[in-house]
């Protein structure tokens, strides 16, 4: 934790560059993958970085440089959630460091640890609107979980050291560090020991992720979860972040509680699991939402109650009580109040939960039967009579081939939410989106990151033709550093999502929305980029034949399907309304009549 020494290295006291130490605190966290962008106030580090490569044949930390430095941002984003590891960008000064504000944003939205280097002017020039200089920590102070500027070089070394630490370390986040390049130009010995005292967030963090839970604080849990007739697990991103799906698992078991998962807690849970009731909220599993509304007993796990998910706080599990772990105290009660709350860390809670209450046992059948019909009778459905392709069509049959095992990483949109409906997962840390701030363009990247950090594993990027358009210069970087990321294009010739909206509350005005009068040919832009597999698919091609060959193609591999524009999210929880008025379409059944449509109140909120 920040306030311990680190391990001393062979390096101390070695006479370094600036630059040359950032580097070597980078091989001493156990960095091998750097993203970003060169320009004139990094210059020195990535000189650093040439040099770091040509001492350390056997020990290389690998370089992609991206299209533009938001791809930068969330290629270290992508890296940080399918590993658990911090994820770093380097990146200059200027329209470098600000091109890095969303993905810092996005990371601290969702949690993610990366940290983020960039070149500043020279100290003596800093606040003069010097060439490519911009106020990076007035900027990022807002964005990110912290922001360091150097100012002296004696303490860059500790700087950065601390920086992972804080990055990782409680509730994880980016953290930005403003480095002048005079800065990285000083000379001095290497200190490989030190790390910044920041001893109120040490203080918190320790006292947080250390606690151990009272006798009577898992007393009283446990004669909640007596009294509970129908429990439930509301499973939010924290467990993922935490690695406590593995303790999950035995919990949901032990105790036969069944789940239902956030967008972002989604591979917390298998969703093969006969305990595992699918996502919930705004467009998650009717029966996941029904779930809720029938439930005595919430307990949520690494989860904050978000707008897509209780919209209607009073509403949200109305007829529950509601208990809470998490190990940032600013989440307990701050949307719903709750009846029990831990503050701590999630795999350590539910550890001694176990312990505490192994021979505790209840009869959970009659629940879990009555789950199990409602998951039968309103599971996801789509138009299966079409003559136009259905993106969810699609999206099943490729989950028939991949079967779970997948990193499937998405930009933002409907296709979003349909791959976070029909694909399987089986593994945490297997499915990579937007959540929060639901950054279109975010798909492609964070793809790329993902496949750095696990290069033997099948990365597939579901995408959208608006959102990829937002970074589709890296397809370029998938073949100039040959990644073998899939990437699929479910093209609708529009902004999915926000048609949906305009169509439902703006009686179809389709302001800005419409792709039809774009020209792009997705298939040639991958051919000029390098894709030696680039194909396009519609109604009448074989389309299993043609997602097996783009799975099992070595190397990067690009498959447009042009699919149906009139094919919208369903379930959909409409602004103002509670679970019990969601809309389920026309082929998803509701609970009390047939398949629905809905009305919509008119709303500003997206």
């Amino acid at each position: 934790m920040v306030g311990l020494k680190a391990i001393k290295s062979s390096a101390h006291g070695q006479i370094m560059s600036g630059a040359e130490m950032t580097l070597q605190v980078l091989a001493e966290e156990g960095v091998d993958t750097i993203f970003g962008y060169s320009g004139g106030a990094i210059l020195p580090t990535y000189d650093a970085v040439f040099q770091y490569n040509n001492q350390h044949p056997d020990k290389q930390i690998n370089l992609v440089v991206p299209a533009n430095e938001q791809g930068a941002g969330f290629m270290a984003a992508g890296y940080a959630r399918a590993s658990g590891k911090v994820g770093v960008a380097l990146v200059t000064s200027g329209p470098g460091a600000t091109n890095t504000v969303t993905p810092v944003r996005d990371c601290m939205a969702d949690s993610v640890p990366i940290v983020v280097i960039c070149g500043q002017v020279a100290r003596s020039a800093i606040g003069t609107d010097a060439f490519q200089e911009a106020p990076v920590y007035s900027i990022m102070s807002s964005c990110a979980k912290h922001v360091f500027l150097v100012k002296d070089p004696k303490q860059l070394a500790a700087t950065v050291r601390t920086a992972f630490q804080i990055a990782r370390s409680g509730r994880p986040g980016p953290v930005v560090i403003d480095v002048p390049k005079d800065v990285q130009n000083w000379e001095g010995a290497y200190d490989s020991e030190s790390v910044l005292q920041l001893h109120g967030y040490q203080d918190r963090t320790n006292s947080a992720s250390k606690r151990k839970m009272p006798e009577k604080k898992k007393d009283a849990f446990f004669k909640l979860l007596e009294q509970a007739k129908k429990p439930l697990l509301y499973v939010g991103g924290g467990v993922v972040i935490a690695d406590a799906a593995d303790a999950l698992q035995r919990f949901m078991k032990q105790y036969q509680l069944p789940a239902v998962t956030t967008l972002m807690g989604i591979g917390a849970v298998d969703t093969t699991d006969e305990l595992c009731l699918n996502m919930l909220g705004m467009h998650g599993a009717a029966h996941a939402n029904y779930a809720v509304d029938d439930c005595d007993f919430l307990l949520a796990l690494g989860a904050r109650f978000d707008d897509r998910v209780a919209g209607i706080p009073h509403k949200f599990a109305a007829n529950a009580v509601i208990a809470q772990i998490d190990i940032d105290a600013a989440e307990i009660g701050k949307v719903k109040p709750v009846d029990w709350s831990f503050v701590g860390d999630l795999k350590t809670a539910l550890n001694e939960l176990m312990d505490h209450g192994k021979d505790f046992k209840l009869d959970r059948s009659s629940w879990i039967s009555h789950l199990q019909k409602l998951k039968k009778e309103h599971a996801f459905n789509f138009n299966r009579e079409s003559d136009i392709l259905q993106p969810q069509e699609v999206l099943e049959a490729l989950n028939a081939i991949t079967k779970g095992k997948a990193i499937i990483s998405t930009g933002v949109g409907q296709h979003q939410m349909f791959a976070a409906q029909y694909f399987d997962f089986k593994k945490t840390r297997s499915f990579l989106t937007s959540g929060s701030m639901g950054t279109m363009g975010f798909g492609l990247p964070a793809a790329i990151g993902a496949q750095a950090a696990n290069p033997d594993a099948l990365v597939i990027d579901v995408d959208g033709d608006g959102s990829i358009r937002m970074n589709i210069g890296e397809m370029e970087t998938c073949t100039t550093y040959d990644i073998p990321v899939k990437i699929l294009l479910l093209n609708n010739h529009g902004d999915g999502m926000v048609v949906q909206w305009q169509s439902l509350y703006f009686d179809n005005r389709f302001s800005g929305t419409d792709k039809t009068l774009h020209s792009k040919d997705f298939v040639k832009a991958a051919e000029a980029d390098g894709f030696k597999f680039a194909r396009r698919v519609s109604k009448g091609d074989n389309l299993q034949e043609v997602l097996e060959a783009f799975v099992n193609f070595e190397g990067p591999a690009f498959l447009e399907v042009l699919v149906d524009k009139n094919s919208f999210v369903f379930p959909m929880v409409g602004p103002g309304m509670a679970y019990k008025d969601m809309m389920t379409g026309p082929y998803i059944k509701s609970r009390d009549s047939g398949p629905t449509e809905g009305t919509l109140e008119t709303s500003d909120s997206f």
